[in-house]
């Protein structure tokens, strides 16, 4: 089966639009390029008891899971407390992470700092050099930081670990409205039921007006319905297939 995916995005500056999230749209499109089917985004407040929740849920119901945010040195980090507590396990001090701190900071290593150094019991590290952090994994979750250009770079640390099989993708644009496409669109989905078929109207394009995506695993069923709808649209209303 291919994998499933949770996306867990942690802050009350999120909840509240101090912040504009652009992690869960990144990692939406980094795991569909490897295949794998995001199937939920939630965005929770920096409360222990509901990321517990929300994680303990998310890791038994999808294969992976991702949770971006409060983790860091502050009194509203509690990322890590949270899915120590979803997985019933204490938080400890990982040793390899205070020897990195260590290494780092010197002499002025205090409390705040070994803050990062605490993760659940029995959790893995993952994907560290050239970053100076490696991601913390505790069994299908994988904890990351809520700054885009760190969430970014430790993702691209470790995510040929969730590979799968492709899906692939054809995009046909229109120059008929959504009204009229949905005979044609409904037709082909009775003849291809297990294609992925997603059409967005265009309102400020001059040169169509609606496009349509067509997804498979399987490429040769793709261009099988990708032929019969363009040989059933109307005659003039195909702008370009890419």
């Amino acid at each position: 089966m291919p994998k499933t995916a949770g996306i867990i995005l942690i802050g009350n500056e999120i909840l509240s639009g101090k912040i504009a999230d652009v992690n869960a749209a990144y990692l939406c499109r980094e795991l569909r390029g490897l295949g794998v089917e995001v199937r939920r985004i939630s965005v929770i407040p920096d409360e222990v008891e509901v990321i517990a929740h929300e994680v303990a849920d998310a890791s038994r119901d999808y294969d992976l899971v991702f949770t971006s945010g409060g983790v860091g040195p502050t009194h509203d980090d509690v990322t890590i407390e949270g899915v120590a507590r979803a997985l019933a396990v204490k938080v400890v001090r990982h040793e390899r992470l205070v020897a990195i701190l260590e290494g780092y900071y010197g002499d002025r290593l205090n409390d705040a700092h070994l803050k990062m150094a605490e993760t659940p019991d029995g959790a893995e590290l993952v994907g560290g050099a050239p970053l100076r952090f490696p991601t913390v994994v505790m069994k299908n979750v994988y904890i990351l930081p809520g700054v885009p250009e760190i969430f970014r770079q430790k993702f691209d640390a470790i995510r040929e670990r969730f590979r799968d099989a492709p899906i692939h993708l054809r995009n046909v644009f229109v120059r008929i409205g959504e009204g009229t496409l949905a005979d044609y669109l409904n037709g082909l989905l009775a003849d291809f039921p297990t294609l992925l078929l997603g059409s967005y109207p265009e309102f400020s394009n001059p040169e169509y007006k609606v496009k349509v995506t067509l997804e498979s695993r399987d490429q040769g069923y793709l261009e099988q319905a990708l032929a019969e709808l363009l040989s059933r649209l109307p005659a003039g209303a195909l702008v370009k297939v890419a």
